[in-house]
């Protein structure tokens, strides 16, 4: 999770006339290497849909694509009480939702508890144990009940399970790779949902397994129940993503389920993973380090250029090269601390482009603080610059996602849920986002914009408790596709 300072005040327009000669031209360098103009953003968007439709053959692609057996949207008058599941890197979050009979309406409460570290690496058994604990705890708490096996009805649970992991169901997942700082063993390519059905049924807790979901599918299913002109979900933070709802019709790799062809069906694109083959994205010298020196170089192309894990990495790397090989940057300086991979994150940069002085006091006081160097005035007008453009291009590049996927369904007007801390707290993100849709879709000036993203509901939360209501009403209405287990569902 990048983690932002409160927002400030509107920031100062700032000014070049005192920066030096040498240090101008390298910022007229440094504009050329990451301004993305509108036919380079109509280029990758038009690569993107290509990809995306790769991704749904039967021979796949780059970008994983994968079917959700969320099969449509609630329409708003889904009722009852269900619980979400969230685990997530650093908390377990153990959500109650309740759906009223308004439509669009629900009640939520909810408990975090902190996942212990030495529960990531340890044994699998602990760790569904303690998940199990948690959920007793809450239940306990909450339903004021001394023998949970006398309570009279299962209570329906969404689980968010924030890991790659493929599924055949909706109520299974079969984890490809822990990340997050997990590593267990003996559980990559294991199918989750029965471990954790396992720990849940040894406690004898009133608990059924109704699904197990992303929290970008999740955004995308909280998102539209509230607003049902919600068609994307999309999350822009540490990582990035996307889900939409497609036709049956149009995913070749589930023809062998004999589905209707226009029914729907939630897919979870990852496409965090878009030009792993490095035909279209304008990477620079300093993107290909960044792809080398990961641990998984190759892979996650677009999230590489967009994600908040590596937008302030993006702008070590520059600094240091400026410093070591092309002008005079922070002469006579230490900046050992500067040449710490990952020493700074996306909330640097975002704290650099809210410094509302002229004087750019703030940014100076950043730099002193956090990396002992002690900055001049036209050093941080360089910084400043640096940091507005790596942030613009990755708020230009990711509505090239968005705007794919609009293309390919040929969507004219609707509102995208979106949520991550970039999009929520990185500064300008999203009108640089929206001024790079209307660019991409040649929307006339002055007119409202038919794409409009805005602030998406609780994915991982309500979003789950959703999906699991979903389920439960296709079991009752005989349509049972993608579901394994419906026992205990109605």
């Amino acid at each position: 999770m990048v983690d932002f300072p409160p927002r400030r005040k509107p920031s100062r327009k700032g000014s070049m006339a005192d920066v030096p000669k040498d240090l101008l031209e390298q910022i007229k360098e440094l504009e050329k290497l990451f301004t993305v103009d509108q036919a380079k953003l109509k280029e990758v968007t038009d690569h993107f849909v290509t990809e995306l439709e790769k991704g749904l053959s039967v021979e796949g692609g780059s970008i994983p694509m994968n079917p959700t057996w969320v099969m449509g949207y609630p329409d708003g008058y889904e009722t009852g009480t269900f619980l979400a599941l969230d685990m997530g890197g650093t908390n377990l979050r153990v959500c109650e939702v309740i759906l009223p009979e308004e439509k669009g309406e629900f009640e939520i409460i909810q408990s975090k508890y902190r996942m212990p570290d030495e529960l990531k690496t340890g044994d699998s058994e602990e760790l569904w144990e303690y998940i199990a604990d948690c959920l007793q705890q809450f239940i306990e708490y909450h339903h004021e009940v001394e023998d949970l096996e006398q309570m009279d009805n299962k209570l329906p649970l969404g689980f968010t399970f924030s890991f790659p992991a493929t599924q055949e169901f909706i109520d299974n997942g079969i984890l490809q790779r822990w990340t997050k700082g997990f590593d267990i063993a003996g559980v990559e390519g294991q199918d989750v949902a029965p471990l954790f059905e396992a720990a849940i049924e040894k406690r004898k807790l009133p608990i059924k397994l109704g699904a197990l979901i992303n929290d970008t599918t999740g955004t995308l299913i909280a998102s539209h129940y509230t607003d049902d002109t919600m068609q994307i979900g999309c999350i822009f933070g540490t990582g990035c993503n996307a889900a939409y709802m497609e036709n049956c019709g149009s995913v070749p790799k589930i023809a062998h389920h004999n589905l209707p062809p226009d029914m729907p069906i939630a897919i979870n694109c990852e496409y965090g993973a878009f030009d792993n083959e490095h035909v279209v994205l304008p990477r620079t010298s300093y993107d290909v380090v960044i792809d080398r020196d990961s641990p998984r170089p190759g892979q996650q192309s677009f999230e590489k250029m967009i994600a908040g894990l590596y937008l302030g990495e993006l702008f070590r790397l520059v600094l240091i090269d400026l410093h070591d090989n092309r002008c005079k940057m922070f002469e006579g300086q230490d900046i050992s601390k500067l040449r710490k991979a990952y020493s700074l994150d996306a909330s640097f940069l975002s704290f650099i482009e809210e410094d509302p002085f002229e004087n750019l006091s703030e940014t100076g006081e950043l730099f002193s603080k956090e990396l002992g160097i002690i900055a001049n005035k036209p050093e941080l007008e360089l910084c400043r610059r640096l940091a507005e453009l790596i942030g613009t291009r990755a708020a230009r590049l990711s509505a090239c996602g968005v705007a794919a996927i609009c293309k390919k369904k040929n969507i004219q007007s609707c509102h995208v849920g979106a949520d991550g801390s970039v999009f929520n707290k990185y500064p300008h993100f999203k009108a640089r986002g929206a001024q790079a849709l209307r660019e991409i879709l040649d929307w006339p000036k002055g007119k409202r914009d038919q794409i409009d993203i805005r602030a998406a509901e609780d994915g991982s939360g309500v979003g789950a408790a959703l999906i699991a209501a979903l389920t439960i009403k296709r079991v009752k209405a005989g349509n049972l596709a993608g579901i394994k287990n419906t026992e205990g569902m109605i």
